[in-house]
């Protein structure tokens, strides 16, 4: 029987698109690193036709997420768009179905961290991410931010945050990810991959 290999889930919600290539670039940062894989996964909307109409599996973008997912990760990035500075209600709805995987602290010990978009430089990037961030320290994980040893997190003059990569979208045409949130988001990827795999030893 093949033992699968130690994966960090990067797992977001996204409605424009800029929060999933948010997640593609951490997935590129998780690569970097030996021994472990990104697995990317998506959560569906939340509405009254998400169980009766829409298919299991999306049209596009990344596969939904299972709960077997989560808790066969080694490490965890979630991502959402600021919502009135909290994360989007389809995260949400997810997390509260995890009551099973907290009984059974499947999670404790392992990195997690978060990443989100916003229209505005101001519109609860850091507030967004600390929502995102207390599910995770129920869950008992060990959370990684960014430290300010990687320069471009003092060079940004777009998103970027100690508390996690995020992005400045705008609120007319949604602007792509700047270098400084694209080297922010990958380096956050290889943080949480080598966290992963440190305390997994």
């Amino acid at each position: 029987m093949t033992v699968p290999a130690p994966y960090v889930l990067i797992l977001y919600y996204s409605r424009t698109g800029q929060t999933a290539d948010m997640a593609n670039r951490i997935a590129r940062g998780v690569a970097r690193v030996n021994g472990m894989q990104a697995r990317i996964r998506s959560v569906p909307p939340v509405a009254p036709e998400t169980n009766s109409a829409l298919p299991p599996v999306p049209d596009e973008g990344a596969p939904y997420v299972s709960k077997d997912d989560l808790a066969a990760c080694s490490g965890l990035a979630i991502g959402s768009p600021t919502r009135f500075g909290n994360m989007a209600a389809p995260l949400k709805h997810f997390l509260d179905t995890t009551g099973d995987l907290w009984i059974a602290g499947a999670l404790v010990g392992k990195p997690a961290g978060a990443f989100t978009s916003t229209g505005s430089l101001h519109g609860g990037q850091e507030t967004t991410l600390l929502s995102m961030m207390l599910p995770l320290l129920h869950h008992g994980m060990v959370l990684c931010g960014l430290p300010y040893s990687e320069p471009a997190l003092g060079a940004t003059t777009t998103g970027g945050t100690p508390y996690g990569p995020s992005h400045f979208a705008g609120t007319g045409e949604q602007l792509p990810l700047s270098e400084h949130e694209q080297i922010l988001c990958q380096a956050f990827g290889e943080r949480l991959a080598r966290l992963a795999l440190k305390l997994a030893d």
